[in-house]
């Protein structure tokens, strides 16, 4: 099976893998979360080479997750910066589970390189995921997974075109 072809799959989980689980995808994502914005702050945050970091700025520009702004217009080129938009702000809890995941289980022995401190109350902290409802810690054995409203009815392959026309 191809990366693409998750496209098409009936999971939201295989579906997201299918963009956001592209080689550089989640370091662009943390640059942005970091405050990258020109083509030049995402290329010097990531080492990526540019060719590949076009080819992922373009993917994520196509499915909604950062969007392309012009910042300055001259005769030789047009300049855009790359903002993360609500869509892009929604991925924010799985990157900060990521980093939380990463400073536990990847050997970072001399502890974590960065820490989120919440700007309200001043305090270094990390991703939880709980329940919008009571509010309780989620963990695996605690959740019971069960067919949604759209087991039996597929959504088409997720594409850029199908998400801007809202089919979800």
């Amino acid at each position: 099976m191809k990366h693409d072809d998750l496209l098409a799959s009936n999971c939201a989980i295989e579906r997201t893998g299918a963009v956001l689980g592209e080689r550089w995808v989640i370091a662009i994502l943390r640059a942005a979360y970091f405050r990258a914005r020109t083509f030049e702050d995402y290329q010097r945050r990531t080492g990526i080479a540019r060719n590949i970091l076009t080819e992922r700025l373009n993917r994520l520009v196509d499915f909604g997750i950062m969007e392309r702004r012009e910042y300055a217009s001259g005769p030789q080129r047009t300049l855009h910066q790359y903002r993360l938009t609500p869509a892009g702000f929604d991925l924010y809890p799985v990157i900060a589970a990521i980093l939380t995941w990463g400073e536990k289980h990847t050997g970072l022995i001399n502890g974590a390189p960065t820490e989120l401190v919440h700007r309200i109350c001043g305090e270094v902290t990390h991703a939880k995921v709980v329940c919008e409802c009571c509010g309780e810690e989620l963990e695996p054995h605690d959740v019971e997974v069960r067919p949604g409203p759209g087991a039996n009815n597929p959504a088409p392959p997720w594409t850029p075109e199908t998400d801007r026309a809202g089919s979800r």
